[in-house]
C-alpha cells in the first residue's frame, strides 16, 4: 500500500536523518509499521526551536512545500503565488496514493482539502488534532475545516478521527483517541485522599493553559483551613510570575522533568487541575486518569466526554460514575474538593472510575485502530 500523509508539521534533518515533532513521530512511526511506501508532503525549513525526534523508518519519501501563512503581508503574498504549484503537487501525489491521510486543522491540509474533491473515489482519513466543539470559539480556517471534512457532499470516502463523541455529527466523523502507555502498564491502584492536598499541573506555562488557577485554589482552600501543597512540572512563558506569587513553602516548579518523574508525579498528586481556554485531546489528563489521579478541567473539547460530564450535580459529581470534576468556577471547585475530603470512599470511587476509563487506551489498541482505517 501506498501512503500519502500530508501535514503542516515541519520534516527536518537530526543528524543525518528525518524527524518531527516527537509526539506526531510516535504516532507516525505507528502508520508506517502498516505500509509499503510512504511519502509525506510537508514544510522543511526548520522551525527556531522543535522538540524533534527521528523517525524508526527513514526510507519514506519527503516532499516539502513552503508553509502556508497568512500574518504578514510578505507571507500572505508568497503564500498566494504559491498556492496553483502546491495544488497541482497535492493532486499529484494525492492521484497515485492508495490511502490520503491528513493532518487537521492546518493551512496545507485546508488546501489538500479542497484538491481532495477532485478525487472522490480515494481512501481517505483525517486525523482532527484540534477542539472538534462546533460550538466552540475558533478561527476561520478551523472552523471551515471542520465542516469541509465533515461534509458527506465535497469529503468523500472518508473518516475523521475526532477526538470525543460528537452527536449528531456526520458519517465522516469517527470517534478517536490517542494514548501514551502500554497494555502492561496496565493497573487499578487504590487511591486515598489525605491532607495536605496536592495539586498537579502538567504542562507548558503559558496564558491557554491558566496555571494560575492551582494558586487560586490553593488560596481558596487555605482559607477553608484545608493545607494544600502545588506543583508544577513544565516550563513556559509564565513561570517567573507564578514564582514571584508562590509560597516556596508550599509551592514546587519542578520545571521539564524525565516522563519517568512525571509518572510518580501524577501517582503522587489528588488532583490534576488543567483549565485549559482550548485543548485538542488533553493528554496530561488521560495520563492522570490512568493513575488514579483525578483531574480537574475546563469543559473545552472532549473533555465534557472524557470526565462524564452529563453525571455532574449541582456542581459535584455522581461518584457512581463521574470520571473527575468539571471546572465551571473556582468556588464550585472548591466546593467538589471539600465534598471529597468528607467523603473519602467517593475520591476512591471517582479514582477507579478515572482509570478503568483511561486504561481502555492503550497504544496497542491505539495501533489497532490505526489499521483497521487502513484496511477500511
Amino acid at each position: 500500500m501506498k501512503l500519502l500523509v500530508i501535514s503542516d508539521a515541519h520534516i527536518v534533518k537530526r543528524d543525518g536523518l528525518k524527524a518531527a515533532y516527537a509526539p506526531y513521530v510516535k504516532e507516525m512511526d505507528l502508520w508506517m509499521k502498516h505500509v509499503d511506501e510512504v511519502t509525506i508532503i510537508a514544510p522543511g525549513n526548520e522551525p527556531k526551536k522543535l522538540l524533534a525526534q527521528p523517525f524508526k523508518r527513514q526510507d519514506f519519501g519527503h516532499i516539502s512545500l513552503r508553509r502556508l501563512e497568512f500574518h504578514r503581508l510578505m507571507s500572505i503574498i508568497l503564500s498566494i503565488l504559491s498556492l496553483p504549484y502546491q495544488a497541482i503537487v497535492l493532486y499529484r501525489k494525492m492521484r497515485s496514493a492508495d490511502h490520503i491521510h491528513m493532518r487537521a486543522p492546518g493551512n496545507l491540509t485546508l488546501l489538500a482539502g479542497l484538491v481532495q474533491i477532485l478525487l472522490p473515489r480515494k481512501d481517505k482519513s483525517i486525523k482532527y488534532a484540534g477542539n472538534f466543539d462546533p460550538d466552540a470559539n475558533q478561527p476561520f480556517a478551523y472552523r471551515w475545516q471542520r465542516k469541509l471534512f465533515s461534509s458527506t457532499r465535497w469529503t468523500k470516502n472518508t473518516a475523521i478521527m475526532a477526538y470525543g463523541s460528537w452527536p449528531g455529527s456526520s458519517s465522516n466523523v469517527k470517534e478517536f483517541f490517542t494514548a501514551t502507555y502500554l497494555n502492561k502498564d496496565r493497573a487499578i491502584v487504590d487511591r486515598k485522599l489525605s491532607v495536605p492536598i496536592k495539586l498537579l499541573f502538567v504542562g507548558t506555562l503559558t496564558k491557554n493553559k491558566r496555571p494560575e488557577t492551582l494558586l487560586q485554589l490553593q488560596e481558596q482552600l487555605s482559607q477553608d483551613n484545608i493545607e494544600c501543597e502545588v506543583h508544577f512540572y513544565g516550563d513556559g512563558p509564565l513561570r517567573l510570575e507564578l514564582q514571584e506569587k508562590a509560597d516556596a513553602k508550599t509551592t514546587f516548579l519542578h520545571g521539564n522533568q524525565p516522563s519517568e518523574k512525571v509518572k510518580e508525579a501524577y501517582k503522587n498528586a489528588d488532583f490534576l487541575v488543567l483549565n485549559s481556554q482550548s485543548e485538542g485531546w488533553p493528554k496530561v489528563v488521560a495520563e492522570a486518569m490512568w493513575h488514579g489521579c483525578i483531574p480537574i478541567a475546563s469543559p473545552v473539547s472532549c473533555v465534557p466526554w472524557m470526565l462524564n460530564r452529563d453525571q455532574q450535580h449541582l456542581g459535584l459529581p455522581d461518584p457512581s460514575t463521574a470520571r473527575g470534576i468539571i471546572c465551571e468556577s473556582l468556588d464550585q471547585v472548591v466546593k467538589g474538593i471539600l465534598f471529597l475530603i468528607e467523603h473519602p470512599q467517593d475520591y476512591h470511587q471517582i479514582s477507579i472510575n478515572a482509570q478503568n476509563w483511561s486504561q481502555q487506551y492503550t497504544m496497542e489498541t491505539f495501533e489497532a485502530a490505526i489499521a483497521a482505517l487502513l484496511k477500511e
